[in-house]
């Protein structure tokens, strides 16, 4: 597997409506896009920090996964993203074959048009890891 750079940190947060002005008022950041991922029940607000992206995700149900994370845990660092050169699919293979438990065995649609599956928590020292391609 090839990681080429952190393509988000995922945020999880109660209130986009809330939330985006704290990141643009007080951090001086810019929302640039809002997108709602049904198939996952979520809506995302993106901004840049310098090279990085921040993915912030309010779950649209309360059985999201996001809205039971926040349930549980609450508010704040929901997962790191990696962007992966040699493809998802080929990253979930290799990972598999090495014995990391994986909540997605195949690549599935992500927001901005991303493929992206998410590695398992107790697999990554507690961090809910997701790879991503264009």
């Amino acid at each position: 597997m090839k990681i080429s750079h952190i393509e988000h940190l995922g945020i999880a947060v109660k209130s986009l409506e809330e939330a985006i002005p704290f990141y643009e008022n007080m951090l001086g950041l810019k929302c640039y896009a809002v997108e709602e991922v049904a198939d996952q029940k979520v809506k995302t607000a993106f901004f840049m920090a310098g090279q990085t992206k921040i993915e912030l995700l309010e779950g649209t149900s309360p059985e999201s996964p996001v809205a039971k994370f926040i349930e549980k845990k609450g508010e704040g660092v929901h997962h790191v993203a990696f962007a992966v050169a040699d493809g998802v699919q080929n990253a979930l293979d290799e990972l598999n074959g090495k014995g990391v438990q994986l909540i997605d065995k195949a690549p599935r649609n992500g927001a901005e048009g991303l493929h992206i599956a998410f590695v398992h928590p107790k697999s990554t020292l507690g961090v809910l890891t997701e790879l991503c391609e264009k």
